[in-house]
């Protein structure tokens, strides 16, 4: 779980960024490529290009629904919603997390569920207040990044626990290239056929691309989704949601945007009880 905490505090700062700097400013679908195609070059040193076909289709076609697609619909939201409202409706990737890998499995985990709706829970307190008009069209945008990304992190996490990933014995960092490679492809046609010539203008948006790119995405994706595979699938859900005190945070730290601390203070309470709760069932399970 640790993995899970050091990437949710790295991610807390690019809703800000994104928000703050390039939303608005910069093409999206632009913003989308950059940081993809730089999430690329970090690992395409080490990529091994003698991978199984099998892996490296499945890893691409599981980079260009986790990063890809929801990158498309995530840039989109921050021309509809303000960043705390992005937060906000990101609360509901929990459900999609736990009903995906329930589904995949073939049954209904009541506990699972359970915890993403504590966790739900928590994240609603957060925040609930009045809402811009392009409410609904910003809800379902981001609602459209979300079951990318529960369906990317469900998928991945999968396919390396499965007896094909492991009879390869491959490591991860010689192999997530070709995730990455899958998102490029997706965000190179979506920028060919939507974007526009809207560039970044100063050192400071390139800077953020290229931090949100190399960093956040780079690093961020490959050790968040290596901690998604050491972790109970209840305690993958609640840590989605532990992005959202840890990035409104940020923003009233760093951006002074106003944020009610008391309902922050008891929405994050409830989210890391969550991710406690889930973690002392997933001992008492594997216990003997």
């Amino acid at each position: 779980m640790l993995l899970l905490i050091l990437i949710t505090l790295l991610w807390a700062f690019s809703f800000s960024l994104i928000g703050v700097y390039l939303a608005g400013q910069v093409d999206s679908y632009f913003s989308v490529l950059t940081r993809v195609l730089l999430a690329t070059l970090v690992f395409l040193p080490f990529l091994n290009w003698r991978t199984p076909k099998r892996t490296a289709l499945t890893l691409m076609a599981i980079g260009a629904v986790q990063l890809g697609l929801m990158y498309l619909f995530y840039y989109q939201s921050f021309l509809l919603l303000s960043v705390p409202e992005v937060l906000l409706f990101t609360i509901f990737t929990p459900v999609y997390i736990t009903l995906i890998y329930d589904l995949l499995a073939r049954r209904l985990s009541w506990w699972n569920l359970l915890v993403a709706a504590i966790a739900v829970i928590g994240a609603a307190i957060i925040r609930w207040d009045n809402l811009s008009g392009d409410y609904w069209k910003g809800f379902f945008v981001v609602q459209g990044a979300n079951l990318c990304f529960a369906t990317g992190q469900v998928a991945y996490r999968q396919f390396m626990q499965s007896s094909h990933a492991r009879s390869e014995s491959l490591p991860p960092r010689q192999t997530f290239g070709w995730f990455f490679i899958g998102a490029s492809i997706v965000a190179s046609i979506a920028w060919l056929m939507l974007g526009s010539p809207k560039y970044p203008a100063n050192f400071t948006q390139w800077g953020v691309l290229v931090w949100l790119g190399a960093v956040a995405s780079g690093l961020g994706y490959f050790l968040w989704n290596k901690g998604a595979t050491q972790v109970s699938p209840g305690t993958l859900a609640a840590m989605n949601n532990a992005l959202i005190p840890a990035g409104l945070l940020v923003n009233l730290l760093i951006w002074n945007r106003d944020a009610d601390l008391p309902r922050l203070a008891v929405g994050g309470a409830i989210i890391v009880a969550a991710v406690l709760l889930s973690e002392r069932h997933a001992r008492a399970q594997s216990s003997p």
